[in-house]
């Protein structure tokens, strides 16, 4: 018995004297823990990291090599003397492993993906130090993200640019509105500072995401919690009077709990153009609990408080003459939006995953808008209008995926259900209009009077958006993968007009069918191909918009636009290649988009903007991208698209007196031949820290109206024409500080954003000007090293 007591004596010693090695692999720009990445010893998975980035190992050989790895980020080969308590992994610029999440609702790899996917990594988001997310977007081969100031923008993927409504913007996998309520500037109700990765998707995205998906989407994927605490601080500010204070702070509350959030306030006051003023306030939180290691709970609050003074577009002499003197004083945008979700996350049995998400969404958008001002030659008076659409959503979101031996298959289901009320009205202003000397144009609008009763629009709604989805994912072949997946959506409304009291309902019903396929020749070429189909149903400010429209039907007294659904079917080809040791990446994609009934916004005599479905149209063109980093000091890349958007059927006018009554086989307006962005960037090895970027950024010249009769031809840097500029950006980071400066339109080019025109001879050509050079200075402190070092 005495013998067995010093036994058990002796095992309890050694247990307790085994010693366990704990080390916890993060991002290095986010330091968010990696999950799943493997510890490899002798070709052999010794260990992968845990739901909070950790590896647990019970012995690590000094002088043994080891590699840690992770798909989407470099391959760190360390000595076990070498190995620190935390290891940071740099992302992987040139992987044909990224991993994305859009393009299936959960992570895959890119080579994997049958479609037209980009994704801005957080390393280049912590280089941009962009002030807002249009130099972000356009560094997306194919994509141009117009800035219309004040984080104001407009939008082309795979469609002109413009404020269409085929574009789908996303936090998280969620919508930013519910289908009905499209607002071409949602992407002002987000936060630049809670953002991890940008996502795009080019092309229909109708099978997983539903309607407006159409051009494309963009994905803002948000900041998780890091695996350490940190929090930084900073400010930034230009010689146009823009300033601004952001924060970030974030890390693990215990083992179960961590916490994240990222903010900042912005304001501008008397800057380059007039009526230009704009404050915003913008934050994210997000809370994480891992309940099991298999399940966790997260939730996350979004608030934005927007307002801006909007100049909107100028005439030929305020805009040539570099005075950028808007002709109205009174026109703003004012936005309010919060946005809470909560989703439980589990990984069940043979490797399944599932999720269920509750969302809440509370919006209010008011403006007086300067693009709503009708004025036509010689008159003295005007008229516009004062706006207000607001909007609550309940809803709930799930998704259920499984892999199956068969085939190597993957099985993904999912469902919305979404319910949102919706308030409209717009009420005339009458203006008066001081004219130039010419008479061809106004100097000035002053507000006359305001009339509230006088409705131009007023109703109320219901929405309901419920869909269903799946997608089934095969490999027949090892290098063969085929995607087969639909979406069936049903949108309703039941609405109330005040207009002419009426009271009904209605409803679209569309199923959005996608087939892909992706061939990987080998570990450095591949190639993809899809067919997807894409449908949008209008707006419902749209609908209930009274006009006297030609494609108007009469309801009482009033006129409405009967518009049906525009439907869109997609062709594409693409492949990608990692050649020279994966020093060069190329990746291109050729698509053709049929469109039906898709909606314009068609200028009219009076300078106001009205909607016109075209009957048939078409996009087509070819998307390209070649990055080349020959060392570690030196990044090369080049993004590109040539494109052609033309109508193929469309009757622009039924008037009689209309010499040109459609516009069959014209391109149609905004629509540039080419769009490229290219940047070389440099990171001196001699001084750790510094970086260096040249960015140059290329519109060609397009036709300003549906009649092709006048272009946007101006001359940019180097004689180029349309849109060519420069922008520089500078910085250096020492020990807890950042320090770095933009210099936006270097070569202080006078070009526009947007330039567009009416389709009468005597119609005059408006412009949304850009910027002049802009220097912008910023610092960013990082709290938690700045006391560790004291």
């Amino acid at each position: 018995m005495k013998a067995m007591i010093i036994a058990l004596f002796c095992l309890l010693s050694l247990a307790s004297n085994a010693q366990v090695y704990t080390y916890k692999i993060l991002h290095a720009i986010t330091q968010e823990p990696i999950i799943g990445a493997s510890l490899t010893h002798s070709n052999k998975i010794i260990a992968l990291s845990n739901e909070r980035g950790e590896f647990v190992v019970k012995a690590i050989l000094a002088n043994e090599e080891y590699i840690i790895s992770s798909l989407g980020f470099q391959a760190v080969r360390l000595k076990g003397k070498e190995f620190n308590p935390v290891i940071q992994l740099q992302e992987a610029s040139l992987d044909l492993a990224t991993v994305v999440v859009t393009a299936s609702r959960q992570a895959a790899v890119r080579t994997e993906t049958p479609v037209a996917i980009h994704k801005i990594s957080a390393t280049l988001l912590q280089d941009t130090k962009a002030i807002q997310l249009t130099e972000i977007i356009n560094k997306v081969p194919g994509v141009i993200m117009l800035n219309y100031n004040n984080e104001q923008h407009a939008m082309g993927i795979r469609q002109p640019f413009g404020t269409s409504p085929y574009f789908l913007y996303m936090e998280d996998g969620l919508p930013l509105r519910p289908l009905g309520v499209f607002n071409h500037n949602a992407l002002i109700e987000t936060n630049l500072q809670g953002l991890n990765s940008v996502e795009v998707i080019k092309g229909p995205a109708s099978s997983l995401y539903g309607p407006e998906a159409v051009g494309g989407a963009i994905n803002l994927i948000s900041k998780m919690a890091p695996g350490i605490p940190t929090a930084s601080i900073g400010f930034q500010a230009d010689e146009w009077g823009y300033a601004r204070t952001q924060f970030t702070a974030g890390g693990s509350l215990s083992k179960k709990w961590a916490l994240m959030t990222g903010g900042y306030i912005a304001r501008q006051k008397n800057a380059w153009a007039s009526n230009s003023d704009f404050d915003k306030s913008s934050i994210n939180v997000r809370l994480d609990f891992q309940i099991s290691p298999k399940t966790k709970v997260w939730s996350s609050f979004v608030y934005n408080d927007y307002f801006s003074q909007t100049g909107g577009n100028i005439d030929s002499v305020g805009f040539y003459s570099r005075t950028y003197q808007s002709p109205a004083n009174f026109t703003y945008r004012s936005s309010f939006s919060s946005r809470s979700r909560i989703t439980l996350e589990h990984k069940g049995a043979n490797n399944s995953l599932s999720s269920l998400t509750a969302f809440y969404r509370e919006n209010s958008l008011g403006q007086n808008p300067a693009y709503s001002i009708s004025w036509t030659s010689p008159s003295t008076s005007a008229s516009g209008q004062i706006n207000s659409n607001d909007f609550t959503s309940l809803g709930i979101m799930g998704q259920h995926s499984r892999p199956f031996s068969w085939l190597n298959s993957k099985l993904i289901l999912g469902f919305l259900l979404d319910r949102s009320p919706n308030s409209y009205w717009a009420y005339r202003i009458n203006l008066k209009a001081t004219l130039r000397p010419d008479k061809k144009s106004v100097e000035k609008y002053e507000i006359a009077s305001i009339l509230p009763n006088s409705y131009l629009s007023n109703y109320q709604a219901v929405i309901w958006n419920k869909a269903v989805y799946a997608q089934w994912d095969i490999h027949p072949l090892e290098a063969l993968r085929i995607s087969l997946g639909g979406r069936l959506d049903d949108m309703s409304f039941d609405y109330t007009n005040y207009i002419d009291q009426s009271i009904g309902t209605k409803s679209y019903t569309q199923f959005s069918p996608k087939i892909g396929m992706t061939y990987e020749a080998n570990q450095q070429v591949g190639f993809y191909a899809n067919y997807s189909k894409g449908f949008s149903p209008p707006a419902l400010s749209a609908v209930f918009r009274a006009r006297p429209a030609t494609q108007a039907i009469a309801t009482g007294e009033k006129f409405y636009l009967s518009i049906e659904p525009a439907v869109f079917d997609n062709y594409e080809v693409g492949g990608w290649a990692s050649l020279f040791q994966s020093k060069l990446f190329l990746d291109y994609s050729i698509y053709r988009l049929n469109g039906q009934n898709e909606l314009l916004g068609i200028r009219q005599p009076d300078n106001s903007t009205d909607y016109q479905s075209a009957g048939k149209t078409l996009h087509e063109g070819i998307e390209y991208a070649i990055s080349y980093r020959p060392d570690s000091q030196w990044n090369f890349r080049f993004g590109g698209t040539n494109a052609r958007h033309i109508f193929v059927d469309f009757v622009l006018s039924q008037k009689t007196g209309d010499a040109l009554k459609n516009v069959n086989n014209k391109e149609m307006s905004q629509a540039p031949h080419f769009i490229a962005n290219a940047e070389i960037s440099y990171k001196p090895n001699w001084l750790k820290g510094a970086r260096l970027a040249l960015e140059w950024q290329r519109i060609s010249s397009w036709y300003q109206n549906q009649v092709n009769t006048v272009s946007y031809s101006d001359a940019g840097f180097g004689g180029l024409l349309g849109v060519s500029v420069l922008n520089l950006r500078l910085g250096y980071q020492w020990h807890a500080y950042q320090v770095f400066m933009n210099v936006m339109n270097l070569s202080n080019e006078l070009y526009a954003n947007s330039a567009s025109r009416g389709n009468n001879y005597s119609d005059k050509s408006t412009y949304t000007p850009a910027a002049p050079r802009t220097i912008n200075l910023g610092l960013q402190v990082d709290v938690f090293q700045l006391f560790k070092s004291k």
